[in-house]
């Protein structure tokens, strides 16, 4: 099997037929509640866990909020290799370094400049940013943000770094005709309990199981059922 990067749950692993190809930018999408940063806090760990380094970016959730929630699965955020910038609104920031943060959240090739420079410093073998919602909203004119979203996928491709990431809009098209894979996290109600499923639509440059598969939220994170079956809400 060719080299593949971990998204750190075995399950879905499974379905990828070996995980994440190295060097490319994934779409997670999923409504507010789906376990979306928890997904993607997993492929952050599991690089820090295999020695590499991480670049976290959290435009939502202030840093200090994600750093309590992802300790309750056994995350560790305190690793040298994890580096988390916190670019939400309510952020507190030093004064000298306002204008750098403020410019991840301020639209995708502000975004792309910073990451940049974060690189100068140092290479991540792994980006993530949550979410790029926050981006498009701020981004008024479409056309432009097709053009930016364009860019920003080809200019991450050539830091040959594998980049996850996440979005809670419904309507996604731009990202998902541009990225290399999209992976969706669906919630709905089967005989009047809530459940939970995962598939992925989109995978270029492998096979891949595009069944959709049931996973929980648990106290250790998210765990796929890559040999459970569950039907299309």
């Amino acid at each position: 099997m060719d080299e593949r990067v971990s998204t750190g749950i075995p399950g879905l692993d499974f379905m990828l037929n070996g995980g994440l190809i190295p060097g490319r930018t994934y779409l997670i999408k999923g409504a507010p509640g789906t376990g979306k940063t928890t997904l993607a806090m997993h492929f952050a760990m599991a690089g820090v866990d295999n020695g590499e380094n991480v670049l976290y970016v959290t435009l939502e959730e202030p840093a200090e909020n994600l750093k309590m929630d992802m300790m309750k699965f056994g995350f560790n955020l305190a690793d040298l290799h994890f580096t988390i910038i916190d670019a939400t609104p309510t952020a507190e920031r030093y004064v000298l370094m306002e204008n750098f943060f403020e410019s991840f959240a301020e639209g995708m090739d502000k975004m792309l400049a910073a990451i940049k420079e974060q690189f100068k410093q140092r290479y991540y073998h792994r980006v993530v940013i949550d979410p790029i919602t926050m981006l498009k909203v701020a981004t008024k004119d479409d056309i432009e943000y097709r053009r930016s979203f364009l860019t920003f996928v080809k200019a991450v491709g050539r830091l040959k770094t594998t980049v996850i990431l996440t979005s809670e809009l419904q309507r996604t098209d731009v990202e998902e005709y541009m990225v290399n894979g999209v992976i969706e996290l669906k919630m709905f109600e089967m005989q009047g309990k809530l459940a939970r499923g995962i598939r992925i639509t989109k995978f270029r440059g492998s096979a891949f199981d595009g069944t959709i598969r049931p996973y929980k939220i648990t106290d250790r994170g998210i765990v796929v059922y890559h040999d459970h079956v569950l039907p299309l809400p």
